[in-house]
């Protein structure tokens, strides 16, 4: 049985969730307000499309936090791109959210992938 479910994410800046998109080859469209799911289209205030995938994830946003909903029904396609639980979009948000306080605070970051994760170094900056 297919159903929408919330991905376990509370997302607090956009700006790191469309870079997060970016960076997976996902798009993000702030200008869409349905996304596709086993039964059709449900309401949402953003969308991401996947490559590939049948279905998308919608955001809705209230009182500043947006939560990622998602159809993970194998037919859509959306756990084979994004991974169990959504772990790729999920990892991808950490470290660009991770990425920009650290900056912000002065410190340079340096990345590498290491066994299909994302690994972040933070040094100060001299």
């Amino acid at each position: 049985m297919s159903h929408v479910t919330t991905i376990d994410l509370k997302i607090k800046d956009l700006e790191a969730l469309k870079a997060a998109c970016k960076r997976l080859g996902f798009a993000y469209h702030s200008d869409v307000k349905q996304y596709r799911a086993y039964y059709g289209y449900q309401k949402c205030d953003h969308c991401i499309s996947i490559p590939g995938a049948n279905f998308e994830v919608g955001i809705q946003t209230q009182e500043g936090k947006s939560s990622l909903l998602w159809d993970p029904y194998y037919s859509g396609g959306l756990e084979a791109k994004l991974g169990m639980g959504a772990g790729l979009l999920k990892q991808a948000y950490a470290a660009e959210v991770t990425t920009r306080a650290a900056r912000r605070a002065g410190y340079s970051v340096y990345e590498r992938q290491e066994e299909g994760r994302i690994a972040l170094t933070i040094q100060r900056r001299e």
